[in-house]
């Protein structure tokens, strides 16, 4: 094998991340930008991206550069190449290229009904993509091949190796311990007062002090930006260009400043990649189920934790003087912790958020297997919300209309969420060990000491280790749900006074 081998194998390589990190522009754009009759053209510009990056990743003069490259390579970065590539290509040439523009187009269009249908909280009027997206995606899992659980076959883009069984598995051992912490805080002699949280706060106010926080925790501006959206999203389009954006509610506090935290927290995984190595697996991320670790690491165990607030509510006051002057540190740490089963997962607690997951877990796998029918979903949704929360939407919109990633055509993808809440965990109890003071630097606002920690031991490896290699390496062992739950209960017993 001549260097000249490799040189051509990582041309093409770089040529399907550029032609990815276009089409994430193009959909970053159509979800902030885009002027509504935009719609038509848009669906398909992007169908034709996606027909091409396709096209690149299935082409066979690729399958014979990696037949040349494998067994013959021995440095890390291009033994990493090379094994995902294998990965994507294998994965590619089992469907059909007309099957992937058909799903780039309806999703597009679908994205744009699911908007109008939740304003509207109207699911019949959305029904009709969401039919035609779930009878695509089980054309791609059926392609792909899977051992009976279709469900299997589209897991593993988002998180590879994962399958059913396992992500069944754990959140069957997370869900009892979760709803008997859930009653034992109910039933707690302290009780937080999250009205706290459901005053006026000025949507300039919130913009200017999350924009604050983002920057703090370390998110370059000059490399990103924040923007407005229905549903908050983070788009990298390079580590150079990393978009996010949230979305303001004059009535409620928690939605933009922790959608912004959230989006940060995957903006600075995006911002830590190297990019020497842009374009090619060495430079993007592992797995969706990591990225969500990222978020949820930096939203909830940093920023609902006490240090953060020791050194931000100071400021946070003077931003929100009518709704916060008065209320007292304690009063105010409590509210943002404040747990209780709620309609919306992205303002969902931490400790009900993961039942949140596995009703989408178990609905999505009912879908895909026909038993459940697209007009019953409303119904199987409220079902479900009732008998793992203890709650009923009173509408569609907060529903089973609150998220749009069904309308993007990505079924597969929500056990990442749950994921990367035990991986967060498993990080964050490692971080702690390394870094002995680290609450007293957050205290401090230090947060640059915990951002290069992460990108020294998950950012800057690209794609070089896969999640559970990622996680064993990093914490000495499996995945497990042990330290998420010694985390619930070393943060919100003290809350409650239990």
């Amino acid at each position: 094998m001549s260097d000249t081998t490799y040189e051509a194998f990582l041309a093409r390589v770089r040529e399907i991340g550029q032609l990815a990190s276009i089409e994430s522009l193009l959909d970053w754009d159509s979800e902030t930008y885009m002027p509504p009759n935009g719609l038509g053209v848009r669906a398909e510009q992007l169908a034709l991206l996606a027909s091409l990056g396709h096209q690149r990743r299935s082409d066979p003069r690729l399958g014979e550069l990696l037949d040349q490259l494998e067994g013959r390579v021995s440095d890390p970065v291009q033994l990493t190449n090379v094994r995902e590539v294998r990965r994507l290509h294998d994965r590619a040439v089992k469907i059909p290229e007309d099957l992937v523009r058909r799903i780039s187009r309806a999703s597009t269009l679908a994205k744009a009904a699911w908007a109008k249908a939740r304003a509207e909280s109207n699911f019949p009027a959305f029904a009709p993509h969401l039919r035609e997206l779930l009878e695509l995606k089980r054309q791609v899992a059926d392609c792909l091949g899977h051992g009976g659980d279709r469900y299997d076959a589209l897991l593993d883009e988002y998180e590879p190796g994962a399958d059913s069984a396992q992500v069944a598995a754990l959140f069957a051992a997370l869900r009892e311990p979760l709803s008997r912490f859930v009653r034992q805080l109910q039933a707690a002699p302290r009780q937080p007062d999250p009205s706290i949280l459901r005053r006026r706060f000025p949507r300039e106010a919130q913009e200017r002090f999350a924009r604050r926080l983002a920057a703090a925790i370390g998110f370059d501006f000059q490399s990103g930006r924040l923007d407005v959206s229905n549903h908050p999203f983070c788009s990298g389009t390079g580590s150079g260009d990393v978009r996010f954006t949230t979305r303001y509610r004059e009535d409620f506090f928690n939605a933009a400043i922790f959608g912004v935290l959230h989006e940060a927290g995957h903006g600075l995984y995006e911002q830590g990649l190297d990019p020497q190595h842009a374009f090619t697996p060495m430079g993007q991320a592992v797995s969706l189920g990591i990225h969500e670790s990222q978020s949820r690491l930096w939203e909830n165990f940093v920023g609902r934790g006490r240090p953060f607030w020791d050194h931000f509510y100071g400021e946070c006051q003077r931003e929100f003087p009518e709704a916060l002057g008065g209320v007292p540190l304690d009063s105010f740490h409590a509210a943002v912790n404040h747990v209780a089963p709620s309609m919306i997962r992205v303002e969902a607690d931490e400790v009900t958020y993961n039942l949140h997951i596995v009703l989408r877990f178990e609905l999505e796998r009912a879908l895909l297997a026909g038993q459940v029918a697209i007009e019953d979903v409303p119904s199987a949704w409220n079902q479900k919300m009732n008998e793992l929360l203890g709650v009923t939407p009173r509408n569609d919109a907060e529903g089973c209309l609150q998220d749009i990633h069904w309308a993007m055509g990505i079924f597969g993808y929500f056990p990442t969420y749950a994921l990367g809440n035990l991986y967060a965990a498993q990080f964050f109890e490692a971080a702690n060990a390394a870094i002995p003071d680290l609450s007293d630097r957050l205290r401090r606002g230090d947060f640059q000491t915990l951002r290069e920690w992460l990108r020294s031991n998950i950012h800057i490896h690209g794609q070089r280790y896969r999640p559970d290699e990622l996680v064993a390496r990093i914490s000495g062992r499996p995945l497990s749900i042990e330290p998420f739950l010694r985390y619930l209960s070393d943060k919100f017993a003290p809350i409650y006074g239990l």
